[in-house]
């Protein structure tokens, strides 16, 4: 098999995790790294080390393939990884042209929307700089980049239009630690990776307001049932909600310890402001982001969504965490 070329774009620690997964695979390839920072890749370069996320993680990158470039990267690769926050997406690429992804292959890690478009990802690549649709692959869970870094058995979804596609990037992650699913269902899985980090943040509030494990097994059995009937209006095909990349990905994003949208869900449920909890977790959560694009998007589809409408209410319309989650508790079955 030929050396594939990979850029991966970003430099948190899903970034980090996926560049440590392309890293121990055995497929011959080379890998491009590009974050925004410059001192932090100078320190990568030096150190062998992401110094902000997962620094226990060896980077076994040349230093000449670690990068502040962005266009260099892409122009060098063939497989382009994005995981930058969703909101920051249109800020990195605002230099990249549509020539310049030209034939290449873009594999979205990212689980958020584009704000102000209120666009998936893909759906984004594609009206931005006429990506095609075969071309374009989403990874989504379960699976957290902490467990990564410890090398614990993790399952991640591949998803395309183009079972090529899919299969071609799979088999670029796969390891003794990482097993790999295809799917076929990109929107479904886009979604639902976007969704459950809203559920995620509920969760949190939930725990933040002193609800207890039995009620947040009943707000995640009412998100995954929200999720579907989400999923059945926006993309109405044949899945099951109960398989890994849907039901498992809302599983350990609601309850993991790992799970910075729980988190900051919890700070939110304690009294933090929303600035507040984004300063001290210096993390993005992008579930806080996720809420208001879904929140415009269903105006449109008008689907039954308590659990969603609640933590928006509570983000974006300042409503009292225990006053909205003992409404929503009202509603939840």
């Amino acid at each position: 098999m030929r050396t594939r070329k990979i850029a991966v774009v970003g430099g948190g620690s899903w970034a980090t995790a996926i560049v440590k997964m392309l890293s121990d695979n055995d497929r011959e390839k080379t890998i491009y790294w590009w974050m925004r920072n410059k001192e932090t890749v100078e320190y990568i370069r030096q150190y062998r080390h992401n110094p902000n996320y997962l620094s226990a993680v060896e980077i076994k990158l040349p230093a000449k393939q670690i990068t502040d470039n962005l266009l260099q990267v892409i122009q060098e690769s063939e497989l382009i990884v994005l995981n930058v926050p969703a909101a920051f997406l249109k800020d990195a690429m605002h230099e990249v042209k549509s020539e310049d992804l030209k034939g290449k292959y873009i594999i979205s890690a990212i689980k958020g929307i584009i704000p102000d478009e209120n666009q998936l990802v893909g759906d984004y690549l594609q009206s931005a700089f006429g990506v095609p649709i075969e071309y374009i692959a989403v990874i989504s869970g379960p699976c957290h980049a902490e467990e990564v870094s410890l090398e614990k058995l993790s399952y991640l979804t591949i998803a395309s239009d183009s079972l090529d596609t899919a299969t071609t990037f799979a088999d670029l992650l796969d390891t003794r630690y990482i097993k790999t699913v295809l799917s076929d269902d990109i929107y479904g899985t886009e979604y639902g990776a976007v969704l459950k980090n809203i559920y995620a943040v509920a969760s949190g509030i939930c725990h933040g307001v002193g609800f207890g494990d039995n009620f947040q097994a009943v707000l995640i059995s009412n998100a995954i049932r929200e999720m579907a009937r989400f999923l059945a209006n926006v993309h109405p095909i044949n899945r099951d909600i109960n398989e890994s990349a849907y039901l498992g990905d809302l599983l350990v994003t609601a309850y993991s310890q790992f799970s910075r949208n729980r988190t900051f869900g919890n700070m939110i449920g304690k009294g933090y402001t929303v600035r507040s909890a984004q300063l001290e977790m210096n993390m993005i959560a992008e579930g806080y982001y996720a809420s208001k694009c879904i929140h415009q998007i269903n105006k449109t589809y008008q689907v039954e969504m308590p659990i969603c409408r609640a933590v928006y209410a509570i983000l974006y319309e300042k409503h009292s965490p225990h006053i909205e989650m003992k409404l929503l508790a009202e509603l939840l079955t």
